[in-house]
């Protein structure tokens, strides 16, 4: 095997970063430290610059970054100051521009899709996802690697480039049936979004689906948003039903707990959240204060992205490891062999289904 891999790993990624390091040790059968040694720093003013600490010339390089990253900090003019997404995509074009174009391919690993939410427009908007995307084309990025992007036809934007969008669904489905009750589960889709994804989740594990309408007050604006009005619930009796929550992300968590609350008044039994991005962008004490009212009963997350290691403690919170599906994308780029297999692989989970049920 002609072992010409580089991994860069930035300090927003670092855990996963090492956790891939070691699969890929495990995959390829030997003891490489495939983590090439970089440098991210901050002036005092806030620019920035990385160096990469050794040679790359002819290496397939993978740079893995996780833009959203919250708990990266480094001194601003005295003042301690977190890294915005902003900031973590420069240093990717900077660690892209320090190789000096000695390395035979960048390839980006970019769990959260940098500015995703912002897919698409309406009237006089930025396009910023597509944006970006144009721009690390330019650079010489040959390959993109993403996980359940908002909207994966955002690809479009750069037809020429390489942009493969997975999913940690199975990853987490097999966390799910290693741990809960799947005999009389019940998928619910908390918007009309999210209904593909249910109804996956619904065929692996036998069931059926409900889903929900939000009905917007599009009269008001709150924080950038027309607020819910009404959550309208389409589907089967919920009584005495374990019932999964599935959505690509929670962001500030209010619109999954009044779906959870909805549920549980209706005489759903437990409660399950399950997201690939746990974002929690507003106080976790609403999450708590849910739980204790046992509105529902465990969140489970992959690990994609930062979450600070307080909510990982909590005993609502499942983190779901997703660094060997990483690890087995990479090795099969590297040596230019399908990833169909990483792509649609559900077979192995429904065996670990069918098992589980027949054993109850």
């Amino acid at each position: 095997m002609n072992d010409n891999l580089g991994l860069i790993v930035f300090d927003n990624i670092k855990e996963i970063g090492d956790k891939v390091n070691a699969h890929l040790q495990e995959l390829r059968g030997n003891n490489n430290d495939y983590i090439v040694p970089m440098t991210a720093s901050r002036f005092a003013n806030g620019e920035g610059k990385v160096r990469i600490e050794e040679s790359v010339r002819e290496k397939d390089l993978y740079i893995l970054s996780d833009v959203g990253n919250y708990g990266v900090s480094f001194m601003f003019h005295g003042m301690k100051h977190y890294m915005s997404p902003d900031e973590h995509f420069q240093d990717i074009k900077r660690a892209m521009n320090a190789t000096s174009g000695h390395a035979r391919k960048i390839n980006l690993i970019i769990p959260l899709l940098y500015q995703s939410r912002q897919h698409k427009r309406k009237g006089r908007e930025s396009l910023d996802c597509a944006i970006a995307l144009q721009e690390l084309e330019r650079m010489g990025v040959k390959n993109i690697v993403t996980f359940d992007a908002h909207d994966p036809n955002v690809a479009n934007a750069v037809p020429n480039l390489a942009f493969d969008n997975f999913y940690p669904t199975n990853m987490i489905l097999d966390k799910l049936v290693e741990n809960e009750d799947i005999n009389n589960i019940l998928v619910v889709s908390p918007d009309m979004g999210a209904v593909e994804r249910a109804r996956y989740y619904a065929e692996i594990l036998g069931s059926d689906v409900g889903l929900f309408y939000k009905r917007r007050d599009f009269s008001k604006v709150i924080d950038g948003k027309n607020p819910i009005a009404e959550h309208v619930y389409l589907g089967r009796d919920v009584k005495d039903k374990d019932v999964i929550v599935v959505d690509d992300m929670i962001s500030s968590g209010g619109s999954m707990l009044e779906t959870a609350k909805y549920l549980k008044d209706r005489g759903a039994r437990n409660i399950y959240l399950i997201v690939t991005f746990a974002l929690f962008v507003d106080d976790i004490m609403m999450f708590d204060k849910a739980y204790e009212e046992g509105i529902f009963d465990k969140v489970y997350s992959a690990n994609l992205s930062y979450v600070p290691q307080y909510i990982k403690d909590k005993e609502w919170y499942i983190d779901v490891d997703c660094s060997l599906l990483i690890a087995n994308i990479i090795n099969n780029l590297n040596q230019e062999l399908s990833l169909e297999a990483y792509h649609n692989g559900k077979g192995k989970v429904l065996k670990r289904v069918m098992e589980k049920k027949n054993n109850l």
